[in-house]
């Protein structure tokens, strides 16, 4: 997909990935709808910034009938997660946010990525798609779904010619992963990455070495993956 030219609406824009994907798709000649719980913290020039919570049905419809010319829908909202023995309440969610939201914006935008000629959808999943780290299972479960969801998706949507492309990586240096002593990545470097894969018609885009690793081990025995996750964890 070329995104010069492309008209983008990004979920989650104020920080982190989504803020950098928003400016960095600018950047490249887009226009971008910037979207965010709390609109008036987007703060990126060049956008038109609407409020969204893609957990919120009725604000969902209500930007896709506002974004009418999007050809490029950017799911990266989302919230973390801990145990699954943990709160309940917590991981429904955690659920609703990360998998039932990202689901809710497909199907708002879909008929509005095919009368637009197709377009494609990019997903924010990650490495956590394919492991769990210690205390937050919710989340891993979560973005699992959103993997088997692009998928899916992809066969789904193909009639129309939607690309459909999941991005997975590492830890970011975002709010979300302040807690955590784990070497992390820069969100531009990120965005970047997500970027050039929708450019390269690329179905899965895995960012960072540790991904790579992560996603080479589930065809092995997960007693060595578990291995090398504590040397990752202690080096």
């Amino acid at each position: 997909m070329d995104i010069s030219g492309a008209t983008a609406l990004v979920t989650g824009a104020n920080r982190g990935i989504g803020r950098s994907l928003a400016a960095q798709l600018v950047e490249r000649g887009a226009k971008v709808y910037a979207t965010a719980r709390r609109p008036e913290s987007i703060g990126l020039d060049g956008v038109e910034v609407l409020g969204l919570d893609i957990a919120d049905p009725d604000a969902v419809a209500a930007a896709a009938h506002t974004a009418r010319d999007v050809d490029l829908l950017v799911n990266n909202a989302g919230i973390g997660g801990k145990a699954l023995l943990g709160d309940l309440d917590a991981v429904r969610t955690t659920m609703e946010v990360n998998f039932w939201g990202t689901l809710s914006m497909v199907r708002a935008f879909a008929p509005v990525l095919a009368r637009n000629g197709g377009g494609a959808i990019l997903n924010i999943a990650s490495s956590a798609s394919w492991f769990v780290f210690p205390g937050s299972s919710a989340y891993a479960v979560s973005k699992a779904a959103v993997w088997s969801m692009g998928n899916a998706l992809r066969q789904e949507l193909a009639g129309q010619g939607t690309l459909v492309t999941s991005v997975h990586l590492g830890a970011a240096d975002t709010d979300m992963m302040k807690g955590y002593d784990v070497p992390k990545m820069v969100p531009d470097d990120v965005a970047r990455t997500a970027l050039d894969g929708v450019e390269a018609g690329a179905f899965e885009v895995v960012v960072d070495d540790f991904t790579e690793m992560v996603k080479a081990s589930l065809s092995k025995d997960p007693r060595e993956f578990d291995r090398q996750f504590q040397q990752f964890l202690n080096r």
